[in-house]
């Protein structure tokens, strides 16, 4: 119960923030990961679909690691994953990373053209 409403409590105040602000907070929250910034990486590398192992790719992980940040990946819709028989094919999913692009280059300009004239 106490655990219900403290999340009730959480969203309120996540709430109080604009939809782009919270779409880029969700967005780096996705990127703090350096695994899952590794994978992107191979799947942008490849500019093909990978049904593969991408552990092979990435030897400093092991399968099961891959295999979680990629569901975290898809279920933010950063990756599509089609299944072909047991496999599953991976991509990148350009358009989702084109909408963050937008939002981040917006920021960065909005803030940086704030902060030029500002002397601590």
């Amino acid at each position: 119960m106490f655990a219900t409403y403290l999340f009730i409590i959480m969203q309120a105040k996540i709430n109080n923030f604009s939809v782009e602000q919270q779409a880029l907070s969700q967005f780096a929250k996705i990127l703090s990961h350096p695994a899952r910034i590794a994978i992107i990486q191979v799947l942008a590398k490849k500019k093909t679909c990978i049904s593969g192992d991408i552990s092979k790719e990435i030897p400093q992980l092991n399968r099961v690691t891959v295999s979680q940040h990629l569901q975290e990946l898809k279920n933010f819709g950063l990756i599509k994953g089609e299944t072909e028989g047991v496999k599953v094919c991976y991509c990148l999913d350009g358009e989702k990373f084109t909408e963050f692009q937008k939002l981040f280059d917006i920021f960065f300009r909005q803030t940086i053209s704030q902060i030029q004239n500002i002397c601590c």
